[in-house]
């Protein structure tokens, strides 16, 4: 098994509300943080970096467009129990994107960080 860091980007607007909801919706921790630019928190072996409008990855490209938030793009978080896992995000006063899907895999949800990237909770068939 290794124990190298996958490394996701996430564009926010707000990095301080997106380590807010990472680290206590979540479960991750702060690695480093250059607030209000950038931060990056981890959870297992997944680096996730939060870079906001101030950052490099948050400046206009050469024809002019904006990176931005937003997209159906996502980290996946396989659980247990998503019904108890629902309930304890919907008491954080999470947003969710979507219900409950079941599909042959299993079960999925779709919440929001702060920014509006999407976030999926998933209950693989047979748990």
């Amino acid at each position: 098994m290794t124990t190298e860091l996958v490394s996701v980007r996430y564009l926010v607007d707000d990095v301080e509300a997106a380590v807010d909801f990472y680290t206590t919706k979540l479960g991750f921790t702060v690695r480093s943080s250059a607030v209000p630019a950038f931060a990056d928190v981890v959870r297992g072996n997944l680096r996730l970096l939060l870079s906001g409008p101030a950052s490099s990855a948050g400046r206009p490209m050469p024809d002019g467009s904006k990176p931005g938030p937003d997209g159906w793009n996502r980290i996946h978080f396989v659980v247990d129990d998503i019904d108890a896992e629902v309930t304890r995000l919907r008491e954080a006063r999470v947003r969710f994107r979507s219900d409950v899907i079941t599909g042959p895999g299993g079960r999925q949800i779709v919440v929001d960080d702060p920014a509006g990237n999407s976030v999926e909770v998933f209950q693989p068939a047979g748990r």
